[in-house]
């Protein structure tokens, strides 16, 4: 299997965390709204630490927001928000916990406006980087360009996420033929 060049030169164990991540996760379209949500809390999260941090933390952020049930996190109230600052399992950021919370509310908007989360991105299809930056600083929470560019390409809305001799980019490809038309 040929992988974006970053892979093989990885030791482990950090090598085998970030390879599945980039060979099942990276890039692939997301059509669930919790796990879009999930994904957009773990790249806020990722802001000023490295991806392999939140990779070794996605389980406990996922037991921390309710398996990233929008509908849950959207309700939280000042007690869970004191539960998530003081859990060790997860990044304890004040603003990414309260962006996380205030999100979900948002999403929540969303879907009674579009339908789902997912419907959104779509409405709002094709836009380059910086139009899609704009779009998501006027919508969302702790959403600057670097998380959102992350966020974007790991769900398959933004070039980059594989080098084109990658088997993943292939493999995204033959799954997702719409990412070819993605900016």
């Amino acid at each position: 299997m040929s992988y974006c060049n970053y892979i093989p030169m990885m030791k482990e164990p950090s090598r085998t965390l970030h390879q599945n991540y980039h060979d099942y996760h990276y890039g692939f379209p997301i059509h669930d709204d919790n796990e879009l949500f999930g994904r957009l809390i773990l790249e806020i999260n990722q802001a000023g630490l490295s991806w392999e941090t939140i990779l070794k933390k996605e389980e406990s952020f996922r037991n921390a927001y309710d398996n990233f049930n929008i509908k849950k996190v959207a309700y939280y109230t000042e007690k869970d928000r004191e539960r998530l600052l003081n859990d060790v399992g997860i990044i304890r950021n004040k603003l990414k916990v309260n962006a996380a919370i205030e999100n979900a509310k948002t999403i929540l908007q969303l879907q009674d406006k579009f339908g789902s989360f997912e419907k959104w991105l779509e409405y709002h299809h094709p836009k380059n980087k910086e139009e899609w930056v704009k779009l998501f600083k006027k919508t969302f929470k702790f959403t600057g360009g670097e998380i959102v560019n992350e966020f974007l390409m790991s769900i398959g809305y933004l070039k980059g996420a594989h080098s084109e001799n990658c088997s993943v980019y292939h493999e995204i490809l033959k799954t997702n033929p719409m990412w070819l038309q993605r900016k």
